[in-house]
């Protein structure tokens, strides 16, 4: 039918029909995200929920241009030494989670992708160093691959108040965002009855903090979870696959 939007995930794949999409020139997308806290109210899924969501939707989008994207299988575990002290939070090593990434950049080219795309929905620095790190490592290796950090300008500007304050762990941002695709994960009732915790988590990163308790997360969410809504996470989904998607059209006019 013209003009639908057309998602292929590689996990529901069959052999065969990845090979089709190979053989067409495709793209691969991959989910970033941890298992960590998020607040009483959100899964420990919400990273990955998010990254990969987004990454479905960049995919659907481009595939109204005619641009084939796979979508990997998610990225579930990563640095996540902020979180640690709740229970539930599974870290890796910095070495673990760059070599992890980059192997499977490495791995999606040598499967016949074009390149590759890393759709990063967790935001702690350690993280993001590992993930431009094992982005910097595929490349050198001969792999197109682009990493569009959100938390740097222009696209975090993009991204809603909450965002640029720094104080959206687990707030109105992820809160919203989970709330648009998997509704039935969001604890709604205790979201609304948490006040909203100003703290920017990124200005205490900045110094010196190492963990959601010493930056001002007794709960680990900041935010405002109370506010959230699924049509703004509905909207937060469409800036982060346009993000996602003109990553891929950079790749297109670089080769």
């Amino acid at each position: 039918m013209p003009g639908r939007k057309r998602v292929h995930r590689l996990c529901d794949m069959t052999y065969e029909e990845a090979r089709a999409d190979v053989e067409r020139g495709a793209w691969a997308l991959l989910p970033c995200g941890a298992t960590e806290a998020h607040g009483p109210h959100l899964p420990l899924s919400t990273d990955v929920i998010i990254a990969e969501h987004a990454a479905e939707r960049a995919a659907g989008d481009l595939s109204l241009d005619a641009i084939t994207a796979v979508v990997l299988s998610p990225i579930a575990y990563a640095v996540t030494e902020y979180a640690s002290e709740f229970a539930g939070t599974v870290s890796i090593s910095a070495d673990t989670s760059r070599a992890l990434v980059r192997d499977v950049i490495l791995g999606a080219v040598r499967a016949g992708f074009r390149g590759v795309v890393l759709c990063n929905a967790h935001l702690e620095p350690a993280n993001i160093e590992a993930l431009r790190a094992a982005a910097d490592e595929a490349s050198a290796k001969g792999a197109r691959v682009a990493f569009p950090d959100v938390t740097r300008k222009p696209h975090a500007l993009t991204l809603g108040d909450e965002f640029k304050s720094g104080a959206c762990h687990a707030g109105s941002y992820e809160t919203s965002l989970v709330m648009a695709v998997r509704p039935f994960l969001v604890h709604e009732d205790l979201a609304l009855g948490l006040p909203a915790n100003p703290a920017s988590l990124s200005v205490a990163i900045k110094e010196g903090k190492k963990t959601f308790l010493e930056a001002g997360g007794p709960r680990a969410y900041f935010g405002d979870p109370a506010s959230a809504t699924s049509s703004e996470g509905d909207e937060l989904y469409s800036r982060l696959a346009a993000i996602f998607a003109a990553a891929v059209r950079e790749l297109i006019a670089e080769s």
